[in-house]
């Protein structure tokens, strides 16, 4: 067996010869050796962007009401601990290490993916503790997504765009159908599209999962500093704004709070842990803006939806006289969608490669700017911290260094802004 953490990651990165395999079947097989049990509420979180942002203000509202609770997401940024969360932390690496003991024992011949692994391994993980509330987050897609072998007592499908296209479909209608996958026979599912894809509707009312969407159901008002709820059980007023920055945050607050309203019989909370969980809810790398001048936006938008958002938000800032864009992003992404999303806002472009099989090179990335309609020069650098040491020194102090396209991206300036602090 694997002795630590880091050879337990290396251990499972070579257990299956793909790195992604959608389908349920050989993760039941294990699921089933491992005598897996549900012991309290759980939360499935999916959706095209938002789902990492919903999960954060549900853990955190939750943790305020006194809640003990568990929270599996992906990817991570900087340590694999971050994935799995015990009331609010990242978990310690020996617990890891004894899920991925179970799983590996369960698994027997059969063969897992990287995600697959770890989904198991992090139910294993919560076992060891007594858990009032979980919370999944969805990988990829939904329907054939290692976290669907969970039956959610709320399913929720923040927003669905084109993303993933090899594996879900190239239209909305497709992608609905995947993504309205985690909902449940006669269990609420929440979606925060305010115009679903037919096909998600559609599934929702043919398995009877009792469908609330944004718009609709619920949803909220802006009042300026404040902001109201609504739903089916009433409304909530004089709420603060969510501390996660961004226009697009009272939508996903208004998920997450549609989403609790639906067990609030089993974990109920009160006005009080909302106002205090929405202002006290961080999420590393989802435009956040970091104290200092120049002004440093991280932000790992990376399909054309995020990269709209993004755009509106970077809009609202103050003015800049220059922004110096870190930009490195994933061959099988929709690269020219996410440029023209953001050439606006953009006036220098520093391109950048990324580790991996998946990355564009930088010069790949120079050519598809050039494209798609960036001006100005447009030198390559070997990685996000070469291009962002770069902006440092050329900036001024009134400029803004943005840097985006990928969780990749935006994990290695961390790298180097950890190290300096």
């Amino acid at each position: 067996m694997p002795d630590s953490l880091e050879a337990w990651l290396a251990h499972i990165e070579r257990q299956h010869a793909q790195p992604i395999v959608l389908g349920l079947e050989r993760l039941r097989e294990v699921q089933q050796r491992l005598k897996q049990r549900k012991s309290c509420p759980v939360f499935i979180v999916g959706g095209t962007n938002g789902k990492g942002s919903v999960c954060a203000m549900l853990e955190r509202i939750l943790l305020c009401a006194g809640y003990r609770v568990g929270l599996y997401t992906s990817p991570h940024l900087l340590r694999y601990n971050e994935r799995v969360r015990i009331d609010g932390h990242p978990v310690a690496d020996e617990p890891l290490c004894t899920g991925f003991v179970c799983v590996e024992a369960a698994r027997q011949d059969t063969p897992l993916t990287y995600f697959e692994f770890g989904t198991l391994a992090a139910w294993e993980v919560f076992a060891q503790y007594s858990l009032d509330a979980i919370i999944l987050e969805v990988g990829l897609g939904g329907r054939l997504d290692a976290v669907n072998i969970y039956d959610p007592d709320c399913a929720v499908v923040t927003t669905v765009d084109l993303d993933h296209m090899d594996f879900l479909g190239d239209s909305r209608e497709q992608i609905g159908f995947e993504k309205a996958g985690i909902f449940c026979a006669g269990k609420p599912a929440i979606c925060g599209d305010p115009q679903p894809p037919a096909t998600l509707q559609a599934h929702a009312a043919k398995i009877g999962a009792d469908l609330q969407v944004l718009g609709k159901d619920f949803g909220f008002v802006n009042q300026d500093v404040q902001w109201q709820y609504w739903g089916r059980s009433g409304k909530r007023s004089s709420l603060a704004h969510p501390g996660l920055r961004g226009g697009n945050q009272l939508q996903n607050a208004s998920i997450a709070l549609a989403a609790l309203d639906t067990l609030r019989d089993r974990i109920p909370v009160v006005m009080q842990d909302i106002r205090r969980g929405l202002l006290e809810v961080e999420l590393a790398g989802r435009f956040q803006v970091l104290p200092g001048r120049p002004t440093v936006v991280l932000d790992v938008a990376h399909n054309p939806q995020a990269a709209r958002v993004l755009a509106e938000n970077l809009g609202n800032m103050a003015f800049h006289p220059e922004t110096w864009a870190v930009f490195g992003m994933l061959r099988d992404k929709d690269v020219g969608a996410v440029i023209g999303a953001l050439k606006g806002r953009v006036t220098r472009w520093l391109p950048c490669a990324l580790e991996g099989p998946r990355a564009m090179p930088a010069d790949e990335l120079v050519q598809r700017l050039r494209e798609y309609g960036a001006t100005g020069e447009l030198t390559p650098f070997a990685s996000p911290a070469a291009a962002f040491a770069y902006a440092k020194e050329q900036a001024e102090e009134d400029d803004r260094i943005l840097t985006f396209g990928s969780f990749l991206t935006v994990a290695d300036v961390m790298r180097v802004l950890e190290r300096a602090a």
